[in-house]
């Protein structure tokens, strides 16, 4: 009896981390492919590439910096929080990660690209 209790327990508690994982944080616009288009235009925004060296190298939208995720709390350090910042990934998840740790880091102006470098195309 109590072992069910406990793996029941234990399963709130996964889908509980999971999705607070995948939600998006407050503040934080969702933008989609289209959008990011139109925003690369402007030379004031601050382009981040959340994703492993290697895939950034492999392929990457022009005009985005790499910044792995596991540095992007160093990079805040040098980001200038007045500047809006777009970030993405392979799917939009790390890149909603990075976006919440930015903005607990003090920054505002924050875009994570729903579905990320998936679904971008030139």
């Amino acid at each position: 009896m109590s072992f069910t209790i406990i793996n029941i327990v234990v399963t709130l508690l996964f889908v509980g981390f999971i999705f607070w994982k995948i939600v998006p944080a407050r503040g934080v616009r969702q933008i989609r492919t289209p959008e990011l288009k139109e925003l690369l235009q402007n030379k004031e925004i601050q382009f981040i590439d959340v994703r492993a060296p290697g895939m950034y190298q492999q392929y990457h939208v022009h005009g985005f910096t790499n910044v792995p995720l596991n540095e992007i709390r160093k990079a805040a350090k040098i980001l200038d929080q007045d500047k809006p910042v777009v970030v993405i990934c392979q799917t939009g998840m790390r890149s909603n990660e990075a976006c919440k740790r930015l903005k607990r880091r003090g920054f505002k102006k924050l875009a994570n690209v729903q579905g990320g470098i998936s679904t971008w195309e030139p």
